[in-house]
């Protein structure tokens, strides 16, 4: 019994071994039989595999950067033009191009010394801006006045003001630019068959009309706007 013993395990350690043996012959140990100078080169095309992928996360990097850049830079960009456009609506910057000036002066052949004097009525020069707005007027002074959307003409204690600037020394120049030499033209016909100089002559007041010029220059809005219904925007969470 001892002897079947011992025969089963050698048995047993002999079919071990050689299914290693076998198992070696089917999957031999690859030896790398390359020599120094290929491991060279291979190491060089690896470092340069490496540099050109440094180089590029570089490279996107700095296009995030930039990118991040011209998107701060657009929406600066954007506000600027928006303020300036808001600027542009208000008068408040100055203005240049092809237009006409109408120019108010005493009707000296009406006026009799004493008996008569020159009184330039508000409601009858809102109704000369009324009509340049009408026919196509970008930009109206009057004494160098800018007329703006909340411009008040009104007779205070004898006197037409504009905004409070008295409107007491003739001639009274008022300028008007237009869109381009075209409607400058038309406005300037325009006025030739209006009836705005029949109502200012009523009060001693002749009006003359120059011909299209390519370049009349308006001041901006000398005023401050009153913002008395507006509100502060408060920050998110702010009181």
């Amino acid at each position: 019994m001892k002897n079947l013993i011992n025969f089963s395990m050698i048995t047993l350690l002999i079919g071990f071994m050689l299914a290693i043996q076998f198992n070696t012959i089917q999957n031999p140990q690859i030896k790398d039989n390359r020599d120094l100078w290929e491991l060279r080169e291979d190491y060089l095309e690896a470092k340069e595999i490496e540099t050109k992928l440094l180089q590029e996360i570089r490279l996107n990097e700095e296009k995030l950067a930039q990118y991040e850049t011209d998107r701060a830079q657009s929406a600066e960009s954007v506000l600027l033009d928006t303020i300036k456009e808001l600027r542009y609506e208000a008068g408040k910057t100055e203005m240049s191009g092809p237009g006409i000036v109408i120019t108010l002066y005493p009707a000296k052949e009406f006026i009799v010394p004493g008996l008569t004097e020159t009184y330039l009525a508000p409601d009858v020069l809102r109704k000369l801006i009324n009509e340049l707005n009408m026919s196509g007027a970008k930009a109206i002074s009057i004494a160098d006045q800018r007329i703006v959307s909340t411009t008040a003409i009104r007779e205070i204690q004898g006197e037409t003001k504009v905004d409070g600037y008295p409107l007491r020394k003739f001639p009274i120049e008022i300028k008007v630019i237009t869109k381009d030499m075209e409607s400058a033209n038309k406005l300037y016909n325009r006025m030739q068959i209006s009836n705005i100089p029949d109502d200012f002559i009523i009060d001693n007041i002749s009006v003359k009309i120059s011909s299209p010029k390519e370049q009349i220059v308006i001041s901006p809005y000398q005023n401050e706007y009153q913002t008395s219904i507006m509100k502060q925007v408060l920050e998110e969470g702010g009181m």
